[in-house]
């Protein structure tokens, strides 16, 4: 039976009305109708249009939607890979015979078929970028019927490769709009600067224009307002070919974009017939300049700008890619919270939302087309490679955060074609989008990752260097960096890092030099060498903080380097990793894949961030065990000018942040703990004088815990009602086994359900223990009757916890 929504075609009719009306007005000459809401959907990979309308087994939800949401990071191997259909009554009470209409999809994965009353309108091939497909002769005044078939099915004519390390998400994955434009409208605006300095600056707007022999009398006013609103400039001029340009020259003084103060001023295009208003569209302008200096760093405005980056895959837990513009707006403040200036997207073009946030924040962005992996395709796979990165170029051109095009990562890796890596064949096309991409942008920089033979032919390169975690010690980075410096004319470091598990910490963790330490325990001193530390599975949050501390250390320090940008911001979902410590989950980020930060991102706060604070490393090890008298080394993480730290009450001492020192800037102290509960409070103080601080309790104890023998079931209610069931791995002595990494499997018998396939610390029935622990968040069913679960794993026969419900 089809589940429509409640008050649905009350509420569309009212909505409609109420927008068509206005579109009837010469004051509002277009108009954008978000139509997310009210959809329904079919899971059903019928290509046949009747027999999916014929289906009774629709069921209505909102987009953006994805059918992998949690398919992604379920427990079963491989996730859905086919074709689904959507649709949506339109209710249209009036049309405007002098007006076009269209449905734009922000993005649909991964090929699109749209249906009208009917009737086929258009497609198209490819995801991760927007589309509109004209529907004025397909529509009618009342009802109309859209039928939306998209399909993520394996299909190696269309990137990224199947081989990438990132799950292709099928639906509607972003927005969806009506748009109704005068059948004389402007087709789009290329806004360029050609002249800018601190003294003065030009703009060159560069209008497309539909249906101009159509009309007489055409005009196009431009008006260009400064950040604060204020008229800079306007200029009118007579419309008689498809194609109009106006340039405005000699602005005073501009007020500059940079990455401290990104100053936008505000540019109006207006379409008009005999002084009617037929088209209005608005952009954003940003004034600034850039430059890679050979062998050398990044300059900005005529500065020198140390790019401080990161990477970002557009998901997020329980929605998948179906993320909303609140979620995407809350990655980026995030991001830029933490002091970055730059974001590579990883590894495709992401939701509009993104590119207004870099602008609106001030980040830097490296845009990539989803070349990733696979090799050179054949005559198809090129059309649609081209066809994409023309799509990308031609609808971000005018963000002035965009920097770099990429034109791909790893491309020759994988091969889906016979002879995929042929060097020649891929630097032939490689030339090929490089030209395009100067074509269609002369204004910006191209880039690609870990592609050697054609490090030459783009015009920023970056290698593979993961010092510490894939191949070497960390501490061999700087050697790194200055071979790389040297051999490539604009070199930038991208991706770099390792993975981590929330909570899970050592005493000893791996060093600089790739040496596992004895943890003070044994009587001779053991140490073991590490060739690859990713192997090992050490995936403690003290060695990444470690790791990035010295990459950061590194490039603050290091005048001639034009900067790195971190793998990954977030915890992302992968078909790839099916063994990591939460299953199908790349763990590299700085946050987990809700966004919760780790240790590791308070460490790039310290370098970066502008507003006072001080951190504890760490607040998810309060629980930790050593011999009697052996000193900790306890690291606070800071940007403040001086830190104090206090253990039990007992002033330790101030401390002046250097950021030339290693680790934590200087900001270390070595404590004895005494048994049981520690307090620490660190205290810091801003060059203004700012006071802010920090507080951990520290559990400790002078005994060692022997092997694991059972689980030890707990539970506590959460402030959203729900329950967190936490199992501990303790020995016969009743002590938590803080060196047991297996992983514990978690069920609800009864009484609700668990926050299962999330990716997240607390949202996997399966997930390795860290020191000795592991938790999931579960949902009474409302019945009041007790929650009843288990956990197990292969070393025990499990537990059994009945959870009263009040």
């Amino acid at each position: 039976m089809i589940n429509r929504p409640n008050q649905y075609n009350t509420f569309q009719f009212f909505t409609l009305f109420v927008f068509f009306q206005i579109c009837l007005s010469s004051s509002f000459a277009q108009a954008k109708l978000n139509i997310n809401n009210d959809w329904l959907y079919l899971e059903n990979h019928t290509s046949n249009l009747s027999e999916a309308q014929k289906n009774q087994n629709w069921v209505a939800l909102n987009l953006p939607h994805t059918w992998n949401a949690e398919d992604a990071t379920d427990l079963y191997p491989g996730y859905r890979r086919d074709a689904s259909w959507y649709q949506k009554k339109l209710s249209i009470p009036q049309i405007d015979q002098n007006k076009v209409y269209s449905l734009y999809f922000e993005g649909s994965n991964i090929t699109t078929k749209v249906y009208v009353n009917g009737k086929e309108a258009g497609g198209h091939i490819g995801g991760y970028i927007g589309f509109s497909i004209d529907i004025t002769n397909l529509i009618k005044e009342g009802n109309n019927d859209i039928f939306v078939r998209v399909d993520n099915s394996y299909d190696i004519e269309i990137i990224p490769s199947q081989k990438s390390d990132f799950y292709i998400y099928g639906g509607i994955t972003r927005d969806v709009w009506l748009v109704s434009k005068y059948k004389n409208h402007i087709d789009n605006l290329k806004i360029t600067t050609p002249e800018v300095s601190a003294k003065k600056a030009s703009v060159q707007v560069v209008s497309s224009i539909v249906n101009v022999s159509s009309s007489k009398d055409l005009s196009l006013t431009v008006t260009l307002k400064n950040p604060k609103g204020k008229k800079v400039a306007s200029k009118t001029i007579s419309v008689a070919d498809k194609t109009s340009t106006i340039t405005f020259e000699n602005i005073k003084n501009p007020e500059l974009w940079d990455t401290d103060n990104p100053n936008l001023y505000s540019l109006t295009a207006v379409l008009s017939e005999k002084n009617q208003i037929k088209d209005s569209v608005s952009e954003k302008v940003g004034f600034r300049w850039f430059e890679f200096k050979d062998h050398g760093p990044f300059y900005l405005n005529g500065k020198r700008l140390l790019l401080r980056g990161t990477h970002r895959h557009e998901e997020q837990a329980g929605v998948g890619a179906a993320m909303t513009n609140e979620m995407h707006w809350a990655d980026m403040k995030s991001i830029k919270a933490m002091g970055a200036n730059f974001v590579r997207l990883a590894h495709y073009p992401q939701d509009p939302e993104i590119y207004k946030a870099c602008d609106e924040l001030g980040i830097l962005v490296w845009d990539e087309l989803p070349w990733c992996r696979g090799g050179i395709g054949d005559e198809l796979w090129k059309t649609n490679t081209k066809n994409m990165l023309q799509e990308i170029i031609n609808q971000n051109y005018n963000h002035p955060s965009i920097i770099l095009w990429s034109l791909g990562n790893e491309i020759n890796w994988l091969p889906d074609f016979p002879d995929g890596d042929n060097a020649e064949k891929t630097n032939a096309f490689l030339t090929e989008l490089n030209d395009l991409a100067h074509k269609l942008d002369p204004t910006r920089k191209t880039a690609i990752r870990k592609y050697y033979e054609g490090s030459h032919i783009v015009d920023v390169f970056s290698p593979s260097i993961w010092s510490g975690w894939y191949s070497g010690s960390y501490k061999s980075y700087q050697k790194a960096i200055d071979v790389y410096k040297k051999e490539y004319n604009h070199f930038i470091h991208a991706e770099y890092g390792g993975d981590s598990h929330v909570g899970r910490h050592s005493e000893n963790p791996v060093t600089g030099e790739n040496v596992i330490k004895s943890e003070g325990w044994e009587e001779a001193i053991v140490q073991t060498k590490v060739a690859n530390i990713a192997q090992i599975g050490d995936w403690s949050e003290n060695y990444i903080v470690d790791l990035f501390d010295w990459h950061l250390h590194i490039s603050e320090n290091d005048s001639s380097f034009v900067g790195n940008i971190q793998w990954a911001f977030k915890d992302f979902a992968t078909p790839l990793r099916p063994e990591d410590d939460i299953p199908y989950m790349n763990q590299k980020g700085l946050t987990d894949r809700n966004g919760n930060p780790k240790d590791a991102y308070y460490v790039f706060k310290s370098y970066w961030a502008k507003e006072p604070f001080t951190y504890i490393e760490s607040h998810t090890w309060t629980e930790r065990q050593g011999p009697e008298n052996m000193p900790r080394t306890i690291s606070v993480f800071s940007n403040c000018e001086k830190v104090t730290l206090f253990h039990d009450g007992k002033n330790l001492g101030e401390k002046q942040r250097n950021v030339t020192v290693y680790p934590a800037c200087g900001l270390t102290w070595d404590i004895n703990f005494k048994k049981g509960d520690n307090t620490l409070v660190a205290v810091g103080k801003s060059k203004d004088g700012k006071t802010v601080s920090d507080t951990i309790k520290v559990n400790y104890r002078f005994t060692k815990n022997d092997a694991a023998s059972s689980l030890q079931l707990s539970a506590e209610k959460m402030k959203n009602g729900h329950y967190l069931v936490t199992a501990i791995a303790i020995d016969n002595h009743n002590l938590r086994c803080l060196d047991y990494e297996a992983s514990v499997y978690f069920q609800c018998l009864k009484g609700g359900k668990t926050m299962k396939n999330q990716g997240t610390p607390t949202g996997s029935e399966s997930i390795k223990m860290a020191n000795g622990k592991a938790s999931i968040e579960v949902i009474p069913d409302g019945s009041n009757d007790p929650i009843e679960m288990t956990a197990l794993n292969q070393s025990f026969k499990g537990e059994y916890l009945k959870i009263p419900v009040n």
